[in-house]
């Protein structure tokens, strides 16, 4: 037996960057907010967001509005993060035109380690601490001058595989690329003229040498392509059967031994449950804290 074929969505590049932009625009005048903070990485996510929102804070601007609105960037690295990371974040804030400035967290993760030891001593926790800290900032800094806290997670991070700190990269007001699969991030940041980073390796930097690859034991996309299939009706069982998964998933594992050694996974059957797994987390984890996720255009022809 045939099966259909797994669909991915497919977007206009210029339509969603201006439901996005409008989201984020609406949202801040509604609370009657003077911009937005981020946190720049210089990844594709926090990239993408940032050239989303200062396209859209340009045009409101331009309106001659009461209040202006700014959008400004920080970059927070602490030991477990390369250098190369606060260069390129400090980078894509110049081409952007935005305000930035570094503020180095190593001294509230080492207070930490004094305050908590035996939190500190364990690395997942000492990662979801690092993130909690990069919050703690960017709140601390939207609260000074009335801004909100955009965030940068994409829908596979947030939304599919719960990949992310709750109180952390997850405590924000706003959520522009909720509703973007990485795969689309990527596409955007191309489109918005970040062809340079759209394919850089995803870190959540909370470790050294940390990719999400590596953690996961699997790329977004094939995440995507499971999660897509669920959503269009395809059982567990179908979608461990279903040639597109079959074949990904051998490219994964393959992928993952030629980088790191032992792959996590080895059958399509391991892949899914995993990521059915995580996808259940990550809809119990979003009734806690749920940033509002615009609302963007999607199609499947």
């Amino acid at each position: 037996m045939v099966m259909r074929e797994i669909k991915l969505p497919r977007i206009d590049y210029e339509t969603v960057a201006d439901e996005i932009g409008d989201f984020l625009v609406s949202r801040l005048w509604r609370f009657r907010k003077t911009g937005g903070v981020l946190g720049l990485s210089g990844g594709v996510d926090s990239t993408t967001v940032a050239a989303l929102a200062k396209r859209a804070f340009d045009k409101y601007n331009l309106l001659g509005p009461k209040v202006e609105l700014e959008l400004v960037g920080y970059l927070l690295p602490s030991k477990v993060n390369s250098p190369a990371d606060a260069e390129d974040g400090r980078k894509v804030a110049e081409r952007l035109g935005i305000r930035y400035q570094m503020i180095n967290l190593q001294p509230l993760v080492e207070a930490k380690c004094l305050i908590q030891p035996d939190v500190m001593a364990n690395q997942y926790h000492k990662g979801n601490q690092i993130s909690e800290l990069r919050a703690t900032v960017l709140h601390g800094q939207a609260a000074l001058e009335n801004k909100s806290v955009i965030g940068t997670g994409n829908k596979d991070e947030d939304y599919g595989l719960a990949y992310y700190t709750l109180f952390g990269d997850g405590a924000v007001h706003l959520s522009p690329i909720g509703g973007l699969p990485k795969r689309l991030v990527r596409e955007m940041a191309v489109h918005l003229g970040f062809k340079d980073l759209a394919q850089r390796v995803s870190t959540p930097g909370l470790e050294q040498s940390q990719t999400s690859f590596k953690d996961l034991g699997y790329d977004y996309e094939f995440a995507e392509l499971v999660l897509e299939g669920l959503e269009q009706n395809f059982s567990p069982f179908e979608l461990e059967e279903h040639p597109q998964i079959r074949a990904y998933s051998k490219e994964q594992t393959e992928k993952y031994a030629r980088l790191y050694g032992n792959p996590k996974f080895a059958e399509p059957g391991e892949f899914i449950e995993n990521i059915l797994t995580r996808h259940e987390v990550a809809n119990q984890k979003s009734r806690l804290v749920s940033p509002e996720v615009a609302k963007i255009t999607l199609s499947y022809d």
